[in-house]
């Protein structure tokens, strides 16, 4: 294989069969057997119904499923498209750490993609979760139509989801990575994306693909490197996005840390872009965004104050390694006894990012148990926004959350100057 990516011969047979495409879908499965149908069936009905008269494959890239997904991917009938079935073998380090999307070596499953997308020179690509229920045939058009007829080479995905879902996205991911690299892009890590061939071929050159980013973190590197490398980028509206929605206090912790890892790492690899990046500026918004119905979010913000005081009494030490002194007095000053009286303000959050970024570069600790100290952190920056915003609407929630953008690009030069 073309670029050193491995695949079975029964892969390499049916790719020689298909020849040249236009279009690719790439589905990364692992154990879901219960959505997987719906979701190739989406993925066909929309290539046939939006892109009639292109040759298009359906790639599903499982991770070692032990449910029957690969089977069901097998046997489910398509509308027009060729499938192509492609496994790849877990390690047990991938295993270890699925709560990243709930894929072992979703990285791994993206680098097949990528491969195949190269090898049978794909013009347009999309990759979807498996696990999704809300999926529709016009997710395809918007993911592939701005590449296929406007020449973009990234389609981040856009959804309205609930105001309290999201929150590793909404207080770090979304408001660092618009403050580093000037783009606004809503959804960084949103799971559903739509890339050039040339982007694809672009992804597979990357020096990446045994390092902790490409494992761990691959939304995030897809979106950053098609942003810091100067490709053409945009979003595109699907509507209500349908998952196991999970309380931010309950078990987010493994993909906080691999996560925003991934960011800090990738601020090494493009500090000279980031560090010239001035504001951010919208990118060109496809589809029509309207109000949709969303799952309601458990929010235990009891447990998240209860984590943070805890972290306040036990980690003093490790936090004194990675905040500024006046940061750590500030945290360390929140601890109200009253818990509808706790409040951890904008300014404070982005500094305490901002510091973790810097303890994180100069190696001030192991960089996994850094991460960890932060949750506590993180689940009390949580509480604080969802007791703020207990009683707003979805409009007003946003508004929050841009004027934590804001403060992000507002303390930008407290980045930079301690940087170097």
């Amino acid at each position: 294989m073309k670029r050193g990516v491995p695949l079975e011969p029964h892969v390499e047979a049916r790719l020689q069969e298909l020849g040249n495409v236009e279009l690719l879908v790439g589905i990364p499965s692992y154990n879901n057997a219960d959505t997987i149908a719906h979701v190739v069936r989406a993925a066909a009905t929309g290539l046939a119904k939006h892109f009639p008269g292109r040759r298009a494959a359906i790639v599903n890239s499982d991770g070692g499923s032990d449910d029957g997904t690969a089977e069901i991917v097998a046997r489910t009938e398509l509308a027009s498209p060729s499938a192509v079935l492609v496994s790849h073998p877990v390690s047990p380090v991938h295993k270890i750490l699925t709560p990243y999307h709930g894929i072992p070596g979703k990285g791994s499953a993206f680098r097949t993609v990528f491969a195949i997308a190269d090898r049978l020179q794909a013009k347009a690509c999309a990759v979807v979760d498996s696990d999704l229920r809300s999926i529709t045939p016009e997710w395809f058009e918007l993911l592939l139509g701005p590449i296929v007829t406007q020449g973009f080479d990234y389609v981040a995905p856009m959804y309205l989801r609930h105001r309290f879902d999201g929150t590793i996205t909404n207080s770090i991911v979304y408001p660092l990575t618009r403050a580093l690299y000037g783009r606004e892009v809503r959804q960084p890590i949103g799971g559903e994306f739509g890339f050039s061939g040339r982007l694809a071929s672009h992804y597979l050159d990357k020096p990446v693909w045994e390092s902790d980013v490409a494992r761990f973190g691959i939304d995030i590197w897809m979106t950053t490197t098609a942003i810091a490398d100067g490709f053409k980028v945009c979003e595109s509206f699907l509507g209500a996005k349908i998952h196991d929605p999970k309380d931010p206090g309950a078990d987010l912790a493994a993909m906080l840390v691999q996560v925003v890892s991934a960011v800090f790492d990738l601020m090494e690899t493009y500090e000279d872009r980031w560090k010239t990046v001035e504001g951010a500026e919208d990118v060109p918004l496809f589809g029509f965004p309207h109000g949709v119905g969303l799952e309601p979010v458990n929010v235990n913000v009891g447990r998240m104050v209860s984590i943070f005081r805890q972290g306040v009494r036990d980690l003093g030490e490790v936090w004194a390694r990675a905040l500024e002194e006046e940061t750590l007095d500030r945290v360390t000053a929140l601890d109200d006894p009253r818990e509808e009286a706790f409040h951890f303000p904008d300014s404070l959050w982005v500094r305490v990012v901002y510091d973790f970024a810097l303890a994180y570069r100069r190696g001030a600790l192991n960089p996994e148990q850094l991460l960890r100290s932060l949750v506590p952190l993180y689940l009390g920056r949580t509480a604080s926004f969802v007791l703020k915003n207990r009683d707003s609407g979805a409009e007003e929630v946003e508004e929050s959350i841009q004027a934590l953008a804001e403060e992000f690009v507002r303390e930008k030069d407290y980045l930079r100057e301690r940087w170097k």
